[in-house]
C-alpha cells in the first residue's frame, strides 16, 4: 500500500487543505488493475488532524493486504460543519473532497455502496452527520462519538461561548437545528446508512452514546452498538478500528496473528 500526503486548493474554504490517502498496491493485495476500489473516509477528533489516524492507530498495517483506499482529511476544530463564522467545512468534505479525490484516483469507487465513513470523538459526530445528510455513504461508524451534547450542553456552551457560538450559533439554535443536532437530523433524514457505534464504559461520552444509539434503534436504523471497558483514548480506538474493518462490507484481509 502507498501512503500519499496531498495538499490541494479548496475553493469552498478558499485555501490549501491537506489530506492523507492510503492507496492499495497490487503487490500486497494481489488485485491487479483494480477498479471501483472501496473507500473509507477516516475522521479525526478535536485534538487531531489529517495525520492522527496514521500516527496513532496502525491503520496502514491493518489494511496493507486489503483492496481498500483510506482518505483522511482535516476539519481543524470545525466539527465537520458549515460554521457560523463562514468556514463551510461540511461542504468542503461532503461535496468537494470526493470530487478532488476521484480526480487524483479515478480507480476509486463513487458508488454509495462502496463508500464508508468512520470517525472518533468529534469525528464520530462528523461520520454520522455526513452519512445522514448526504447520499454518499452506505455505512458510518463512530468510536467514542460526541453524538449529542445532552447532559453537558449548558456547561459546554457557557464555558466557551465564543467558540461554540462560532460553530453552531446559540444553544437554542443548536437545539432546534436539523443539520447540526444529530438527534433532530436522524428523525428527519431520508438516508438510512448502516451504523456502528462503540464507546467505553468509563468514557465521559458513555451515557450520551447509550441514549443516542437507543434513539436511533427506535427510529428504525440498522445500528450495531457495542461497549466494553475503556476511556476516551487511542489505546481502545486502535483495537476497535479492527472490529470496524471486519464490520464493513469489504473483503478485509486480516493480518496473521499468534494469540
Amino acid at each position: 500500500m502507498a501512503i500519499l500526503k496531498i495538499e490541494y486548493y479548496s475553493e469552498v474554504l478558499g485555501m490549501n487543505r491537506p489530506v492523507n490517502v492510503i492507496y492499495p498496491e497490487a503487490a500486497k493485495t494481489g488485485v491487479k488493475d483494480a477498479k471501483d476500489i472501496p473507500v473509507i473516509y477516516l475522521l479525526h477528533g478535536m485534538s487531531g488532524n489529517e495525520n492522527a489516524w496514521l500516527n496513532r492507530s496502525g491503520i496502514d498495517r491493518l489494511v496493507r493486504k486489503t483492496n481498500v483506499a483510506l482518505v483522511m482529511p482535516s476539519t481543524d476544530l470545525g466539527w465537520y460543519s458549515n460554521t457560523k463564522y463562514g468556514m463551510n467545512y461540511f461542504d468542503a468534505i461532503a461535496q468537494e473532497l470526493p470530487r478532488v479525490i476521484h480526480n487524483f484516483f479515478p480507480s476509486l469507487s463513487t458508488k454509495r455502496e462502496k463508500n464508508f465513513i468512520v470517525g472518533l470523538s468529534m469525528g464520530g459526530y462528523g461520520a454520522f452527520k455526513l452519512a445522514l445528510l448526504t447520499d454518499k455513504f452506505s455505512c458510518a461508524a463512530s468510536l467514542s462519538g460526541a453524538l449529542s451534547f445532552d447532559f453537558q450542553e449548558d456547561l459546554i456552551f457557557e464555558e466557551n461561548e465564543n467558540y461554540w457560538s462560532g460553530i453552531f450559533g446559540s444553544k437554542t439554535e443548536f437545539d432546534l437545528s436539523e443539520t447540526n443536532n444529530l438527534q433532530n437530523l436522524a428523525r428527519n433524514s431520508k438516508e438510512r446508512p448502516k451504523l456502528y457505534a462503540w464507546c467505553g464504559a468509563q468514557d465521559f461520552l458513555f451515557e450520551v452514546n447509550n441514549v443516542v444509539t437507543k434513539e436511533l434503534k427506535n427510529l428504525g436504523y440498522d445500528i450495531t452498538y457495542e461497549s466494553s471497558e475503556g476511556i476516551h483514548d487511542w489505546y481502545y480506538w486502535t483495537q476497535k478500528i479492527d472490529r470496524i474493518l471486519d464490520w464493513l462490507p469489504i473483503d478485509y484481509q486480516r493480518e496473521e496473528r499468534k494469540i
